[in-house]
C-alpha cells in the first residue's frame, strides 16, 4: 500500500504574504492542491499533510477532505517534519515524500520513482542543473551508486562542482523510515534535521539508493517568491497550449492564454488572445472564442461564436449560437441551438429557446423563452421584488418591443406582441398586442406586421 507525506508547514518568507506559501495559486489552484491531486491520482491509501505556519488556513481550505493533517509546531527541518507522521504510518506501506510548493510534478515521474522501491532499495528523485547553487549535491561512489547528499552550506569545493542535485522527493519502505528517522542529528550549518541524511544511513544499512529523473527540471521546481510563481504559471500554461495546438486547436498567441482547470476542446476550434478558462469547460468543434473572454464551468457546442469580452459562467450554450460582444451569461443559463445574445446583454438563470434573439442592452433573468422569440433593445425582466425572485415565461414567436419591462411573475402567450416601452404587469394571451405606455391595453385579433418584399 502507498502512503504519501506532503510537507506544507513553511511560511514562505520571500512571498511576503500573510498566508502560507502552499496556499498561493498556480492556474487558479493552491500549490498544494496540485500536489494533492498527484497523490490522489496515485491512489494513495492515506495522505498525510504536514502543516505549520497558517495551519488553520490550510485546514479551512481542505475542510472535509480525507487528508490526515499533522502539525509541525516548530520548524526544525524536513526530517523533523516527517517525524511528526511516524505514529500514523503503517509498517508495511511504501511512503512517498512530496513538497507542497512543488506544483508541476507529474504522475508518471512519481510512478517511476515508486517502481524502484523494493525490499532493499529506496528511490530518490534527482535532477541535473547547469546552475546547481543552493541545492544539495548528489554524491556517488566510483561505481556510480548514490552514497550521500551534501547540502550547499556543508559542501566542500569539489562537491560544489557536482551538477546532479537533490529534489527532496523520495520513496521508501515505512519500516526503514521509522527505523532511520530517530538517528537523524542536527549537527550541520543550519542546525536542522535534514531528511537528506537518510541517504547516508540507507547506504550504511545496505539499502541501495536508486536515482530517477523527471522529464523536465520544471517538474521539480519549487516556488520561493512571486517571480518564481509567475515563471511556473507560464510554464504550466505553455504546456497546456502546446497540447491544444497538437490537437488541432488554433491559439492566436499561446503566451496569452490561461487555463485554470480542465479544458476539453473539439477539432478546428479557434481561441483568440487573453482568454481565461476556469473550472471544467467543454468546447465543441469549430467553436470560435473572441479575445478577452472568460468562461467558467460551461459547455459550448459546435459552430458557436463567442465574441470579444464575453463572460460565461456555469451555463450551457447550444450549437450555432452567437454570444456577445460584451455579453454576460451568469449561472444556470441555457441557450438552445441558433439562439443569440448580443452586445451588453446580461442573462441569469434563463432558458433561451431555439432561434431566439436578445440582441442589445437587455437583462433577462429567471426567465423561460420559447423558440424564435425576439427581445427588443433595453428590455428587462423585473424578476426581483426586493425579497423574492419570480419567473417570466415567454411563449414561442413572441415579439417584445424595445425598452419594455416585464414584471414577474408574468406569462406571455405564443405569438403575442409587446409594444415598445410597455410595462407588463399581467399575463398576456396568445397573439395579443400589448400597448402599455400609460395603461396596459390588451387587443384581441391584432394583425402583426409582415415584412415587405
Amino acid at each position: 500500500m502507498l502512503e504519501v507525506v506532503i510537507l506544507a508547514a513553511g511560511k514562505g518568507t520571500r512571498m511576503r504574504s500573510r498566508k502560507p506559501k502552499v496556499l498561493h495559486k498556480l492556474a487558479g489552484r493552491p500549490f498544494v492542491g496540485h500536489v494533492l491531486e498527484r497523490a490522489e491520482e496515485l491512489k494513495a491509501e492515506a495522505i498525510h499533510l504536514v502543516v505549520g505556519f497558517g495551519a488553520d488556513q490550510v485546514r479551512a481550505e481542505y475542510a472535509g477532505a480525507p487528508f490526515n493533517f499533522v502539525e509541525q509546531t516548530e520548524q526544525l527541518g524536513t526530517g523533523h517534519a516527517v517525524q511528526q507522521c511516524m505514529d500514523d504510518l503503517k509498517d508495511d506501506s511504501k511512503v512517498l515524500i512530496l513538497y507542497g510548493d512543488v506544483p508541476l510534478i507529474k504522475k508518471s515521474t512519481l510512478e517511476s520513482l515508486l517502481n524502484v522501491v523494493k525490499e532493499k532499495t529506496m528511490g530518490l528523485l534527482t535532477v541535473k542543473l547547469k546552475k546547481p547553487h543552493g541545492y544539495g549535491r548528489i554524491v556517488r561512489n566510483a561505481n556510480g551508486k548514490i552514497v550521500a547528499i551534501v547540502e550547499q552550506k556543508d559542501a566542500d569545493k569539489e562537491q560544489l562542482e557536482i551538477r546532479e542535485v537533490n529534489t527532496g522527493v523520495m520513496a521508501l519502505n515505512a519500516k526503514h523510515l521509522k527505523a532511520w528517522l530517530p538517528r537523524l542529528t542536527n549537527n550541520n550549518a543550519q542546525g536542522e534535521y535534514y531528511l537528506t541524511d537518510l541517504i547516508e544511513i540507507a547506504v550504511k544499512e545496505g539499502v541501495e539508493v536508486v536515482g530517477t529523473q523527471p522529464d523536465s527540471k520544471h517538474e521539480v521546481a519549487g516556488v520561493n517568491d512571486r517571480k518564481q510563481q509567475a515563471e511556473l504559471e507560464r510554464i504550466y500554461q505553455e504546456a497546456i497550449a502546446i497540447d491544444l495546438l497538437e490537437q488541432g486547436i488554433s491559439l492566436v498567441d499561446p503566451t496569452r492564454f490561461d487555463c485554470r482547470g480542465r479544458l476539453d476542446v473539439g477539432a478546428d476550434t479557434y481561441i483568440d488572445i487573453n482568454c481565461i478558462f476556469e473550472g471544467k469547460v467543454v468546447l465543441g468543434e469549430n467553436v470560435e472564442i473572441g479575445p478577452n473572454c472568460f468562461i467558467k464551468n460551461s459547455t459550448i457546442e459546435d459552430n458557436t461564436v463567442i465574441h470579444a469580452n464575453t463572460i460565461i459562467e456555469d451555463s450551457h450554450i447550444g450549437s450555432d449560437c452567437t454570444v456577445g460582444p460584451f455579453a454576460r451569461v451568469r449561472p444556470q443559463c441555457r441557450l438552445e441551438s441558433g439562439a443569440k445574445l448580443g452586445n451588453f446583454v446580461e442573462t441569469k438563470k434563463a432558458h433561451i429557446g431555439k432561434g431566439s434573439k436578445v440582441n442589445h442592452l437587455s437583462y433577462i433573468g429567471d426567465a423561460e423563452l420559447g423558440e424564435d422569440v425576439n427581445i427588443g433593445a433595453g428590455t428587462i425582466t423585473c424578476n426581483y421584488d426586493g425579497a423574492n425572485k419570480f419567473l417570466t415565461t415567454i411563449g414561442d414567436r413572441v415579439f417584445v418591443g424595445s425598452n419594455s419591462a416585464l414584471v414577474a411573475p408574468v406569462f406571455i402567450g405564443a405569438e403575442a406582441t409587446i409594444g415598445a416601452g410597455a410595462v407588463v404587469t399581467s399575463d398576456v394571451a396568445e397573439k395579443q398586442l400589448v400597448i402599455a405606455r400609460a395603461h396596459q391595453k390588451n387587443i384581441d385579433g391584432w394583425q402583426r406586421p409582415v415584412k415587405k418584399k
